[in-house]
């Protein structure tokens, strides 16, 4: 028995590469499994399994101490479980007894039981060892054999576990046969029910940088770093390097005596064209270098607020093609190397759409050197007949693109500030909660958001573009495809924004308010009261009135109370610019308290309460208009020099005969 356990368990341990403590835990919760299957042990019973050196099994059981026993499979004597246990046992405790009515050989199904349950706990003991050995893989090279192929993905045998390669990321025109062995970079790795799913790749652009550390020992030693790498997999890749130690060539320590150490990862990679480049902290020089093997003559770097960092870069005309590339396949490398956008010109092709802008812009420079821009013109002019240019006329037309273009960066650069500093102005204008509300407050389709950009990322930043730079904001939108809706869906939706914000103002307003009168209700005088009952539904009947162009209704309160509030309301709703010192005088006064006087009144008897309307009005309508509430949208009033509220054009009217507030007739 104990040789045959002996043999079985190592027999697992070596065949499943998992440890002793796995393999014995598994059979221990098999044992208790067909123990409670051939004893008929109940699952809130606790049961135990215990196997010794000499691999001899042991089943505890817990029973309850007690005196007389009733049921030998839950209960047990004290003097049993005093020996047993020691003498420390009382009655009504739980104690772990050995199992006694075992029989020596467990019945069918209590085996089949046991098997199932050993089988499952090996095969997910190894599933946790492969993850756990593949996942400190990942990110590393790993050699696999091709095992079968398909059109989406490449499956490769790993040994104890697979590995799966999907078409993007197999190199292009790269062919794979079964029993193949080829060396993968593992990408990810995933927990799954049937094991381990591993990913790995060819075409990943660490995969280069671990054959590079595996080749170039100054790489893995940590003397030359790899700043960046950017690559087409099976076509070309530019690999971007910098020393870190003084008296190494990382480019020379890269390619090794003869180009041996790059020839090697060239066969790797299906002959993969590789350029490395030594690393430079001037950008201009960087980009020079990326744009290998072509020649620059000059670089110009600029950086707008919206638009991504741009380069603008000079060639010779005979270096224009090598610059652009194979369907620009080098100018799109250094772009993603360097992290710039690239705009390559020729000399000429500069020198002949510079020479125009003398004429607007650049015409400072005729005045400034008029016998070199005489010079250039001349050149211009030979050029533009297909006459043939002396090489000394060649370097003074690239003198002439260099400062031209120079000259165009710094008005560019002018306008940016400008630009910039009428947003700064403007931005002090706006709240800084908005500053903390993101975009994606604002519910925008996802082609503006898109369009918005990482720039604009909340929506305090967009209301100070649609304030002082809206021009430039609709501009942007246009070119990033965002629809021409784009702008109005932009302001409707920050009007919106502001609109919950007032009427969550004024439910705040109206609380206060209710919980003012209140007070006022438990502790004051009724005389007061009254009048300040009066005064709010005279303010909300006039609002009412001048919104909906609806009946004036009379109001029974004193004409002080009552002037004092019409005028009030004339300044918050027309907005007209009153102030108290521009109110009528006592004459006009008089003349409209005459005018009311003359007007029917309402009847008392036939109406009590002060908020009745008149008979063509109903309870909708009533409920409708108050309701209602004006629709704002924030202006930048230059004269004030602050940002307004004024109203929403009307849906029913064409929005361009409505451009402001006054517009409106009530």
């Amino acid at each position: 028995m104990k040789n045959d356990f002996t043999l079985a368990f190592n027999e697992i341990m070596d065949s499943r590469a998992l440890t002793r403590e796995v393999v014995l835990e598994a059979i221990e919760q098999a044992l208790v499994s067909a123990y409670k299957r051939d004893a008929n042990i109940t699952t809130k019973q606790k049961i135990e399994a215990n196997i010794d050196a000499d691999g001899q099994p042991h089943i505890y059981i817990e029973k309850e101490v007690v005196d007389d026993v009733i049921s030998e499979q839950t209960e047990v004597e004290i003097t049993e479980a005093r020996d047993f246990a020691g003498n420390e046992v009382e009655l009504g405790e739980m104690v772990m007894m050995p199992a006694t009515n075992t029989s020596s050989n467990f019945g069918r199904i209590a085996a089949q039981t046991a098997k199932q349950v050993i089988l499952q706990r090996i095969r997910e003991a190894e599933r946790e060892s492969l993850y756990d050995e593949f996942i400190e893989r990942q990110g590393d090279l790993i050699t696999g054999t091709v095992q079968s192929v398909s059109n989406k993905l490449v499956t490769l045998s790993l040994g104890r576990a697979e590995a799966i390669m999907p078409r993007q990321h197999q190199i292009p025109n790269e062919r794979y046969r079964q029993h193949d062995k080829i060396r993968t970079y593992v990408v990810e790795v995933n927990k799954s029910s049937r094991g381990p799913q591993i990913i790995v790749s060819r075409a990943h652009k660490d995969m280069l940088r671990r054959l590079l550390e595996y080749e170039v020992p100054e790489i893995y030693n940590g003397q030359v770093e790899i700043k960046n790498i950017a690559r087409e997999a099976g076509q070309r890749s530019k690999v971007a390097v910098a020393a870190l130690q003084d008296g190494i060539d990382p480019v020379g320590a890269c390619v090794g005596m003869r180009g041996m150490r790059i020839q090697n990862i060239i066969k790797e990679l299906n002959n993969e064209k590789i350029d490395v480049i030594e690393w430079d902290v001037d950008q201009k020089k960087f980009i020079a270098k990326a744009l290998s093997p072509a020649r620059v003559s000059s670089v110009f770097l600029y950086e707008d607020i919206d638009q991504p960092r741009t380069a603008t870069v000079i060639v010779p005309d005979d270096q224009l093609s090598l610059a652009i590339g194979k369907e620009g396949q080098n100018a799109r490398l250094a772009a993603k190397l360097t992290g710039w956008r690239i705009d390559i010109k020729s000399v000429t092709e500069s020198a002949l759409d510079n020479h125009d802008l003398l004429q607007t812009s650049l015409a400072f420079m005729r005045e400034a050197d008029p016998d070199f821009v005489k010079e250039v013109d001349r050149i211009i002019d030979k050029k533009r007949n297909n006459r043939p240019i002396m090489p000394e006329e060649f370097t003074t037309l690239t003198r002439f693109v260099e400062r031209s273009e120079a000259a165009k960066l710094e008005m560019k650069r002018g306008k940016r500030d400008e630009r910039r500093a009428k947003l700064e102005e403007v931005r002090d204008l706006v709240p800084e909660n908005a500053f903390d509300l993101p975009i994606e407050s604002l519910e925008l389709a996802d082609d503006i958001n898109r369009a918005l950009g990482r720039n604009i990322n909340n929506v305090g930043e967009l209301m100070v573009r649609v304030i002082s730079d809206e021009a430039n904001l609709v501009e942007m939108l246009e070119a990033n495809h965002a629809g021409e809706d784009a702008m109005e869906a932009i302001r409707y939706a920050l009007d919106d924004l502001v609109i919950s914000e007032l009427t969550k103002a004024e439910q705040v307003e109206e609380e206060s308010v209710e919980e003012h009168e209140t007070e006022t209700a438990m502790g004051e005088l009724e005389e007061p009261k009254v009048v300040a009952e009066a005064e709010k539904p005279f303010a909300e009947e006039v609002a009412d009135v001048h919104a909906e162009e609806a009946d004036e209704i009379e109001a029974e309160i004193p004409d002080d109370v009552q002037f004092a509030a019409s005028a009030e309301n004339e300044v918050e709703e027309f907005d007209d610019g009153l102030t108290p010192e521009m109110w009528p005088d006592e004459e006009s006064l008089e003349s409209r308290r005459a005018k009311k006087a003359a007007k029917p009144k309402r009847d008392k008897d036939a109406e009590e309460e002060w908020e009745d309307y008149p008979d063509d009005y109903s309870d909708d309508k009533r409920s409708k208009k108050k309701g209602k509430r004006r629709k704002v949208h924030l202006v930048y009033d230059e004269d004030m020099g602050e940002v307004v509220a004024k109203r929403r054009r009307k849906g029913n009217r064409r929005r361009k005969d409505i451009d402001n507030f006054d517009d409106f007739d009530f």
